[in-house]
Protein backbone atom coordinates (compact mmCIF):
# COMPACT_ATOMS: atom_id res chain seq x y z
CA UNK A 1 0.00 0.00 0.00
CA UNK A 2 2.81 2.18 0.75
CA UNK A 3 4.04 1.87 -3.03
CA UNK A 4 1.14 3.17 -4.60
CA UNK A 5 -0.70 5.71 -2.11
CA UNK A 6 2.63 7.02 -0.34
CA UNK A 7 3.18 6.00 3.56
CA UNK A 8 1.09 9.42 5.17
CA UNK A 9 -2.34 8.41 3.48
CA UNK A 10 -1.22 4.57 4.29
CA UNK A 11 -1.10 5.36 7.64
CA UNK A 12 -4.05 7.46 7.69
CA UNK A 13 -5.95 4.78 6.41
CA UNK A 14 -5.15 1.73 8.73
CA UNK A 15 -5.72 4.44 11.29
CA UNK A 16 -8.99 4.83 10.18
CA UNK A 17 -9.89 0.91 9.68
CA UNK A 18 -9.11 0.37 13.36
CA UNK A 19 -11.26 3.25 14.13
CA UNK A 20 -14.11 1.65 12.04
CA UNK A 21 -13.03 -1.80 13.95
CA UNK A 22 -13.58 0.01 16.79
CA UNK A 23 -17.00 1.47 16.12
CA UNK A 24 -17.86 -2.12 15.35
CA UNK A 25 -16.75 -4.04 18.28
CA UNK A 26 -19.05 -1.65 20.82
CA UNK A 27 -22.00 -3.66 18.95
CA UNK A 28 -20.62 -6.87 17.61
CA UNK A 29 -17.81 -7.83 20.14
CA UNK A 30 -16.66 -9.28 17.14
CA UNK A 31 -12.34 -8.37 16.54
CA UNK A 32 -11.20 -8.24 13.15
CA UNK A 33 -8.24 -9.93 11.71
CA UNK A 34 -5.62 -8.41 10.62
CA UNK A 35 -6.16 -8.90 7.57
CA UNK A 36 -9.54 -7.47 7.59
CA UNK A 37 -8.11 -4.50 9.20
CA UNK A 38 -5.74 -4.37 6.02
CA UNK A 39 -8.69 -5.01 3.62
CA UNK A 40 -10.44 -2.38 5.36
CA UNK A 41 -7.57 0.54 5.06
CA UNK A 42 -7.27 -0.69 1.34
CA UNK A 43 -11.22 0.55 0.81
CA UNK A 44 -10.22 3.64 2.14
CA UNK A 45 -7.10 4.26 0.11
CA UNK A 46 -8.92 3.30 -3.02
CA UNK A 47 -11.97 5.87 -2.24
CA UNK A 48 -10.30 8.58 -1.57
CA UNK A 49 -7.69 8.17 -3.98
CA UNK A 50 -10.81 7.64 -6.74
CA UNK A 51 -11.67 11.14 -8.74
CA UNK A 52 -14.92 12.77 -7.55
CA UNK A 53 -14.98 13.99 -11.07
CA UNK A 54 -15.52 11.51 -13.30
CA UNK A 55 -16.88 10.26 -16.92
CA UNK A 56 -20.58 9.08 -17.01
CA UNK A 57 -22.56 7.42 -19.70
CA UNK A 58 -25.57 9.91 -20.21
CA UNK A 59 -28.46 7.46 -21.70
CA UNK A 60 -31.19 9.82 -20.70
CA UNK A 61 -31.82 11.06 -24.04
CA UNK A 62 -31.13 15.09 -22.73
CA UNK A 63 -28.45 16.03 -24.85
CA UNK A 64 -27.11 18.95 -23.39
CA UNK A 65 -27.78 17.58 -19.71
CA UNK A 66 -26.43 20.40 -17.24
CA UNK A 67 -26.28 17.58 -14.35
CA UNK A 68 -23.90 15.82 -17.01
CA UNK A 69 -21.99 18.59 -18.03
CA UNK A 70 -23.68 19.40 -21.18
CA UNK A 71 -21.75 19.44 -24.24
CA UNK A 72 -18.70 16.74 -25.28
CA UNK A 73 -16.14 18.50 -26.84
CA UNK A 74 -15.16 17.16 -30.51
CA UNK A 75 -12.36 15.17 -30.94
CA UNK A 76 -10.50 18.03 -32.52
CA UNK A 77 -11.48 20.21 -29.58
CA UNK A 78 -10.05 17.39 -27.38
CA UNK A 79 -6.74 17.40 -29.29
CA UNK A 80 -6.66 20.79 -28.82
CA UNK A 81 -6.94 20.92 -25.33
CA UNK A 82 -4.39 18.69 -24.61
CA UNK A 83 -1.59 20.68 -26.84
CA UNK A 84 -1.83 23.12 -24.56
CA UNK A 85 -2.29 21.36 -21.29
CA UNK A 86 0.65 18.91 -21.67
CA UNK A 87 3.17 21.84 -21.79
CA UNK A 88 3.53 25.81 -22.64
CA UNK A 89 1.92 27.57 -24.61
CA UNK A 90 1.66 31.02 -26.26
CA UNK A 91 -1.01 32.07 -23.90
CA UNK A 92 0.05 35.73 -23.65
CA UNK A 93 3.39 35.75 -25.76
CA UNK A 94 3.52 36.91 -28.97
CA UNK A 95 5.40 35.16 -31.51
CA UNK A 96 5.77 37.52 -34.32
CA UNK A 97 7.50 40.07 -31.78
CA UNK A 98 8.75 37.98 -29.23
CA UNK A 99 7.06 40.11 -26.23
CA UNK A 100 3.95 39.89 -24.29
CA UNK A 101 0.55 39.38 -25.85
CA UNK A 102 -3.21 39.18 -24.96
CA UNK A 103 -4.84 35.60 -24.55
CA UNK A 104 -8.24 37.28 -25.82
CA UNK A 105 -6.80 37.23 -29.48
CA UNK A 106 -6.95 33.12 -29.69
CA UNK A 107 -10.47 33.11 -30.04
CA UNK A 108 -11.59 36.45 -31.51
CA UNK A 109 -10.54 36.40 -35.32
CA UNK A 110 -12.18 33.41 -35.43
CA UNK A 111 -15.60 34.72 -33.74
CA UNK A 112 -15.73 37.84 -35.65
CA UNK A 113 -15.04 35.77 -39.13
CA UNK A 114 -17.76 33.60 -37.78
CA UNK A 115 -20.75 36.48 -36.96
CA UNK A 116 -19.40 39.37 -38.58
CA UNK A 117 -19.54 41.55 -35.34
CA UNK A 118 -16.73 44.76 -34.90
CA UNK A 119 -15.25 42.93 -31.28
CA UNK A 120 -15.63 39.74 -29.29
CA UNK A 121 -14.65 39.01 -25.89
CA UNK A 122 -14.38 35.12 -24.09
CA UNK A 123 -15.07 34.94 -19.95
CA UNK A 124 -15.83 31.83 -17.98
CA UNK A 125 -19.53 31.75 -18.71
CA UNK A 126 -22.17 33.61 -19.92
CA UNK A 127 -23.75 34.83 -16.17
CA UNK A 128 -20.72 36.06 -16.36
CA UNK A 129 -20.78 37.97 -19.93
CA UNK A 130 -23.53 39.31 -18.29
CA UNK A 131 -22.50 40.43 -15.19
CA UNK A 132 -18.92 41.97 -17.04
CA UNK A 133 -21.76 44.38 -19.58
CA UNK A 134 -23.64 45.48 -17.21
CA UNK A 135 -21.00 46.03 -14.31
CA UNK A 136 -18.75 48.24 -17.40
CA UNK A 137 -21.80 49.73 -18.87
CA UNK A 138 -24.46 50.15 -16.11
CA UNK A 139 -23.10 50.57 -12.38
CA UNK A 140 -25.11 52.67 -10.61
CA UNK A 141 -27.47 53.88 -13.36
CA UNK A 142 -30.73 52.06 -14.33
CA UNK A 143 -31.29 48.92 -17.00
CA UNK A 144 -34.75 48.84 -18.75
CA UNK A 145 -35.96 45.20 -18.69
CA UNK A 146 -38.96 43.60 -19.57
CA UNK A 147 -40.75 41.99 -16.55
CA UNK A 148 -41.37 38.72 -18.94
CA UNK A 149 -38.21 38.31 -19.42
CA UNK A 150 -36.68 38.34 -15.55
CA UNK A 151 -36.00 34.35 -15.82
CA UNK A 152 -34.52 31.90 -13.52
CA UNK A 153 -31.97 29.53 -14.90
CA UNK A 154 -30.52 26.18 -12.91
CA UNK A 155 -29.64 26.68 -9.60
CA UNK A 156 -31.79 29.24 -9.09
CA UNK A 157 -29.46 31.90 -10.51
CA UNK A 158 -32.07 34.59 -11.65
CA UNK A 159 -31.29 37.46 -13.78
CA UNK A 160 -32.50 40.16 -10.91
CA UNK A 161 -29.40 38.97 -8.88
CA UNK A 162 -26.77 39.36 -11.60
CA UNK A 163 -28.06 42.96 -12.05
CA UNK A 164 -27.64 43.67 -8.56
CA UNK A 165 -24.32 42.29 -8.23
CA UNK A 166 -23.53 44.70 -11.10
CA UNK A 167 -24.12 47.80 -9.22
CA UNK A 168 -26.82 48.51 -12.22
CA UNK A 169 -30.49 49.59 -11.23
CA UNK A 170 -33.42 47.20 -12.20
CA UNK A 171 -35.97 48.99 -14.11
CA UNK A 172 -39.10 46.90 -14.95
CA UNK A 173 -41.62 47.71 -17.35
CA UNK A 174 -44.71 45.81 -18.63
CA UNK A 175 -46.76 43.03 -17.14
CA UNK A 176 -45.35 39.05 -16.93
CA UNK A 177 -47.70 38.42 -20.33
CA UNK A 178 -47.60 41.84 -22.37
CA UNK A 179 -45.23 44.50 -22.90
CA UNK A 180 -45.52 47.61 -25.46
CA UNK A 181 -42.87 49.81 -27.07
CA UNK A 182 -44.44 52.54 -25.33
CA UNK A 183 -43.42 51.29 -22.20
CA UNK A 184 -39.88 51.07 -23.09
CA UNK A 185 -40.07 54.89 -24.50
CA UNK A 186 -41.98 55.87 -20.96
CA UNK A 187 -38.86 54.00 -18.97
CA UNK A 188 -36.20 55.81 -20.80
CA UNK A 189 -37.79 59.01 -20.63
CA UNK A 190 -38.33 58.53 -16.93
CA UNK A 191 -35.29 57.21 -15.81
CA UNK A 192 -32.74 58.08 -18.20
CA UNK A 193 -30.80 54.40 -18.11
CA UNK A 194 -27.74 52.90 -19.26
CA UNK A 195 -28.93 50.52 -21.42
CA UNK A 196 -31.74 48.43 -22.69
CA UNK A 197 -31.61 44.67 -21.53
CA UNK A 198 -32.98 42.11 -23.46
CA UNK A 199 -33.06 38.33 -22.04
CA UNK A 200 -34.30 35.10 -24.52
CA UNK A 201 -36.36 33.09 -22.57
CA UNK A 202 -34.77 30.15 -22.98
CA UNK A 203 -35.77 27.29 -20.72
CA UNK A 204 -39.95 28.46 -20.63
CA UNK A 205 -42.33 29.39 -23.33
CA UNK A 206 -44.78 32.26 -22.87
CA UNK A 207 -48.50 31.29 -24.61
CA UNK A 208 -51.76 32.75 -24.85
CA UNK A 209 -52.74 36.56 -24.48
CA UNK A 210 -48.96 37.80 -24.90
CA UNK A 211 -46.97 40.48 -26.96
CA UNK A 212 -43.66 41.92 -26.63
CA UNK A 213 -41.46 43.96 -29.07
CA UNK A 214 -39.24 42.57 -31.09
CA UNK A 215 -35.56 42.76 -31.20
CA UNK A 216 -35.33 44.93 -34.09
CA UNK A 217 -38.22 47.11 -32.36
CA UNK A 218 -36.07 47.22 -29.41
CA UNK A 219 -32.68 48.59 -31.25
CA UNK A 220 -34.93 51.07 -32.94
CA UNK A 221 -35.91 52.48 -29.61
CA UNK A 222 -32.50 52.56 -27.61
CA UNK A 223 -30.47 53.74 -30.88
CA UNK A 224 -32.99 56.43 -31.09
CA UNK A 225 -32.50 57.34 -27.50
CA UNK A 226 -28.79 57.09 -27.80
CA UNK A 227 -27.70 53.67 -25.42
CA UNK A 228 -26.98 50.30 -26.04
CA UNK A 229 -29.57 46.99 -26.39
CA UNK A 230 -27.86 44.24 -25.05
CA UNK A 231 -28.82 40.61 -25.53
CA UNK A 232 -28.92 37.80 -23.37
CA UNK A 233 -29.42 35.16 -26.05
CA UNK A 234 -28.20 32.26 -23.05
CA UNK A 235 -27.74 29.13 -25.30
CA UNK A 236 -25.34 30.45 -28.18
CA UNK A 237 -26.73 29.00 -31.32
CA UNK A 238 -25.04 29.20 -34.70
CA UNK A 239 -26.66 26.53 -36.79
CA UNK A 240 -30.53 27.18 -37.46
CA UNK A 241 -32.32 23.98 -35.42
CA UNK A 242 -35.31 24.46 -37.35
CA UNK A 243 -33.59 21.80 -40.13
CA UNK A 244 -33.71 19.55 -37.90
CA UNK A 245 -37.44 19.30 -37.26
CA UNK A 246 -37.01 21.14 -33.79
CA UNK A 247 -38.28 24.99 -33.54
CA UNK A 248 -36.44 27.77 -33.88
CA UNK A 249 -33.64 28.95 -31.32
CA UNK A 250 -32.33 32.62 -32.60
CA UNK A 251 -29.25 32.80 -33.74
CA UNK A 252 -25.95 34.67 -32.33
CA UNK A 253 -26.52 36.39 -36.00
CA UNK A 254 -29.90 37.48 -36.01
CA UNK A 255 -29.40 39.35 -33.04
CA UNK A 256 -26.69 41.33 -34.15
CA UNK A 257 -28.98 41.55 -37.67
CA UNK A 258 -31.74 42.97 -35.83
CA UNK A 259 -29.48 45.86 -34.70
CA UNK A 260 -28.08 44.19 -30.85
CA UNK A 261 -25.06 46.14 -30.05
CA UNK A 262 -24.23 43.83 -28.01
CA UNK A 263 -24.57 39.75 -27.49
CA UNK A 264 -24.01 37.81 -24.81
CA UNK A 265 -23.91 33.50 -25.16
CA UNK A 266 -22.52 30.31 -23.66
CA UNK A 267 -20.20 28.27 -25.44
CA UNK A 268 -21.24 25.02 -23.75
CA UNK A 269 -24.74 24.71 -24.76
CA UNK A 270 -25.85 25.10 -28.85
CA UNK A 271 -22.07 26.00 -29.77
CA UNK A 272 -21.65 22.73 -28.79
CA UNK A 273 -18.16 23.88 -26.74
CA UNK A 274 -16.53 24.38 -23.63
CA UNK A 275 -17.77 26.11 -20.78
CA UNK A 276 -17.52 29.47 -21.76
CA UNK A 277 -18.96 32.91 -21.93
CA UNK A 278 -19.01 35.12 -25.40
CA UNK A 279 -19.50 38.62 -25.86
CA UNK A 280 -19.91 39.91 -29.72
CA UNK A 281 -20.71 43.37 -31.00
CA UNK A 282 -19.58 46.88 -31.32
CA UNK A 283 -15.87 47.61 -31.11
CA UNK A 284 -16.22 50.56 -28.73
CA UNK A 285 -18.27 48.37 -26.21
CA UNK A 286 -16.19 45.28 -26.27
CA UNK A 287 -13.17 47.38 -25.34
CA UNK A 288 -15.00 49.17 -22.63
CA UNK A 289 -15.46 45.35 -21.32
CA UNK A 290 -11.94 44.37 -21.87
CA UNK A 291 -10.58 47.11 -19.68
CA UNK A 292 -13.06 46.82 -16.55
CA UNK A 293 -11.29 45.48 -13.20
CA UNK A 294 -14.02 42.60 -13.61
CA UNK A 295 -12.78 41.20 -16.87
CA UNK A 296 -9.48 39.64 -15.24
CA UNK A 297 -11.85 38.05 -12.25
CA UNK A 298 -13.62 36.14 -14.92
CA UNK A 299 -11.15 35.42 -18.02
CA UNK A 300 -11.24 32.37 -19.29
CA UNK A 301 -8.22 29.96 -19.32
CA UNK A 302 -5.88 28.45 -22.08
CA UNK A 303 -7.61 25.08 -21.95
CA UNK A 304 -11.00 27.25 -22.00
CA UNK A 305 -9.73 29.43 -25.68
CA UNK A 306 -8.00 26.27 -27.05
CA UNK A 307 -11.08 23.99 -26.52
CA UNK A 308 -12.88 26.87 -27.90
CA UNK A 309 -11.24 27.66 -30.60
CA UNK A 310 -11.22 24.37 -32.09
CA UNK A 311 -15.27 24.16 -31.85
CA UNK A 312 -15.52 27.39 -33.64
CA UNK A 313 -13.56 26.19 -36.55
CA UNK A 314 -15.51 23.04 -36.91
CA UNK A 315 -18.52 25.77 -37.63
CA UNK A 316 -16.17 27.91 -40.25
CA UNK A 317 -15.05 24.82 -42.22
CA UNK A 318 -18.90 23.95 -42.25
CA UNK A 319 -18.55 20.65 -40.18
CA UNK A 320 -19.95 21.34 -37.56
CA UNK A 321 -22.85 18.66 -38.00
CA UNK A 322 -20.53 16.16 -38.51
CA UNK A 323 -18.13 16.78 -35.97
CA UNK A 324 -19.26 18.32 -32.76
CA UNK A 325 -21.07 15.28 -30.76
CA UNK A 326 -24.14 17.50 -29.96
CA UNK A 327 -25.10 18.26 -33.17
CA UNK A 328 -24.34 14.87 -34.47
CA UNK A 329 -27.14 14.01 -31.77
CA UNK A 330 -29.63 16.44 -32.93
CA UNK A 331 -29.51 15.53 -36.97
CA UNK A 332 -29.52 11.35 -35.47
CA UNK A 333 -32.42 10.25 -37.14
CA UNK A 334 -34.45 8.02 -35.38
CA UNK A 335 -34.19 5.00 -37.64
CA UNK A 336 -30.36 5.08 -36.49
CA UNK A 337 -31.29 5.23 -33.01
CA UNK A 338 -33.76 2.46 -33.24
CA UNK A 339 -30.82 0.48 -35.11
CA UNK A 340 -28.76 0.79 -32.66
CA UNK A 341 -31.27 -0.17 -29.53
CA UNK A 342 -32.28 -2.84 -31.47
CA UNK A 343 -28.40 -4.33 -31.17
CA UNK A 344 -28.19 -3.31 -27.94
CA UNK A 345 -31.11 -5.87 -27.02
CA UNK A 346 -29.97 -8.62 -29.18
CA UNK A 347 -26.71 -8.47 -27.17
CA UNK A 348 -28.77 -8.24 -24.15
CA UNK A 349 -31.28 -11.36 -24.87
CA UNK A 350 -33.80 -9.29 -22.94
CA UNK A 351 -35.27 -5.79 -23.05
CA UNK A 352 -37.92 -4.20 -25.54
CA UNK A 353 -37.19 -1.09 -28.37
CA UNK A 354 -39.89 1.51 -27.68
CA UNK A 355 -40.89 4.66 -29.37
CA UNK A 356 -39.77 7.87 -27.46
CA UNK A 357 -38.76 11.43 -27.27
CA UNK A 358 -35.28 13.17 -26.84
CA UNK A 359 -35.11 16.79 -25.70
CA UNK A 360 -32.38 19.11 -26.54
CA UNK A 361 -32.22 20.65 -22.35
CA UNK A 362 -29.46 22.69 -21.59
CA UNK A 363 -32.21 25.79 -20.94
CA UNK A 364 -32.80 25.73 -24.47
CA UNK A 365 -35.64 24.92 -26.97
CA UNK A 366 -38.19 24.39 -24.00
CA UNK A 367 -41.07 21.74 -25.28
CA UNK A 368 -39.41 20.36 -28.13
CA UNK A 369 -38.42 16.98 -28.78
CA UNK A 370 -37.01 14.94 -31.09
CA UNK A 371 -38.33 11.24 -32.22
CA UNK A 372 -36.48 8.63 -30.66
CA UNK A 373 -36.25 4.77 -29.72
CA UNK A 374 -35.58 3.71 -26.18
CA UNK A 375 -34.17 0.35 -24.58
CA UNK A 376 -37.08 -0.64 -21.94
CA UNK A 377 -35.60 -3.17 -18.97
CA UNK A 378 -38.28 -4.55 -16.31
CA UNK A 379 -36.67 -6.03 -13.26
CA UNK A 380 -37.72 -5.84 -10.05
CA UNK A 381 -36.63 -3.47 -7.91
CA UNK A 382 -35.86 -0.23 -10.78
CA UNK A 383 -34.69 2.07 -8.65
CA UNK A 384 -31.71 -0.05 -6.76
CA UNK A 385 -31.18 -1.49 -10.43
CA UNK A 386 -30.13 2.40 -11.57
CA UNK A 387 -28.49 2.82 -8.03
CA UNK A 388 -26.07 -0.52 -10.05
CA UNK A 389 -25.78 0.92 -12.74
CA UNK A 390 -24.46 4.27 -11.09
CA UNK A 391 -21.57 2.32 -9.48
CA UNK A 392 -20.61 1.08 -12.94
CA UNK A 393 -16.64 1.20 -13.60
CA UNK A 394 -18.05 3.78 -16.42
CA UNK A 395 -21.28 5.22 -14.19
CA UNK A 396 -24.60 4.89 -16.24
CA UNK A 397 -27.19 7.26 -15.89
CA UNK A 398 -30.49 6.32 -17.35
CA UNK A 399 -34.27 7.39 -16.86
CA UNK A 400 -37.29 5.38 -15.27
CA UNK A 401 -40.62 5.76 -16.48
CA UNK A 402 -43.69 3.54 -15.52
CA UNK A 403 -41.42 1.05 -13.26
CA UNK A 404 -39.35 0.45 -15.91
CA UNK A 405 -35.62 1.51 -17.01
CA UNK A 406 -34.91 3.36 -20.29
CA UNK A 407 -32.16 3.91 -22.12
CA UNK A 408 -32.00 6.40 -24.92
CA UNK A 409 -28.98 5.66 -27.02
CA UNK A 410 -29.14 9.01 -28.81
CA UNK A 411 -26.99 10.39 -25.88
CA UNK A 412 -24.54 7.25 -25.77
CA UNK A 413 -21.58 8.06 -27.45
CA UNK A 414 -20.67 5.46 -30.13
CA UNK A 415 -17.52 4.75 -28.08
CA UNK A 416 -19.47 4.18 -24.67
CA UNK A 417 -21.91 1.61 -26.33
CA UNK A 418 -19.49 -1.71 -25.43
CA UNK A 419 -19.64 -0.18 -21.44
CA UNK A 420 -23.11 0.78 -21.66
CA UNK A 421 -23.27 -3.02 -22.38
CA UNK A 422 -21.25 -4.84 -19.93
CA UNK A 423 -22.32 -2.66 -17.19
CA UNK A 424 -26.26 -3.49 -17.55
CA UNK A 425 -25.25 -6.62 -17.93
CA UNK A 426 -23.44 -6.61 -14.59
CA UNK A 427 -26.20 -4.95 -12.73
CA UNK A 428 -28.89 -7.74 -14.59
CA UNK A 429 -26.79 -10.47 -13.14
CA UNK A 430 -26.79 -8.65 -9.64
CA UNK A 431 -30.70 -7.70 -9.61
Amino acid sequence: MIEAYGRRLTLKALRGSMDEARQAFRTTKNLPSRGQLVQGAQRLLQDWASPSLKAVINATGVILHTNLGRAPLSHAALLALQNVAAGYSNLEFDLSSGKRGSRLVHAEDLLTQLTQAEDSLVVNNNAAAVLLALSALAKRRAVVIARSQLVEIGGGFRIPDVMQQSGARLYEVGTTNRVHPSDYEEAISQANPALILHAHRSNFRLSGFTSEPTLAELAEIAHRAGIPLVDDLGSGALLDTAQFGLGHEPQVGESLEAGADLVCFSGDKLLGGPQAGIVIGKAELINKLKKHPLARAIRADKLCLAALSATLLHYLKDEAVTAIPIWQMIAAPASDIRRRAEDLVTALETGEVLPSQSTVGGGSLPDETLPSFVVALTVPAPNRFLGQLRQSRLPVIARLEEDRVLFDLRTVLPEQENDLLLSIRSALESS
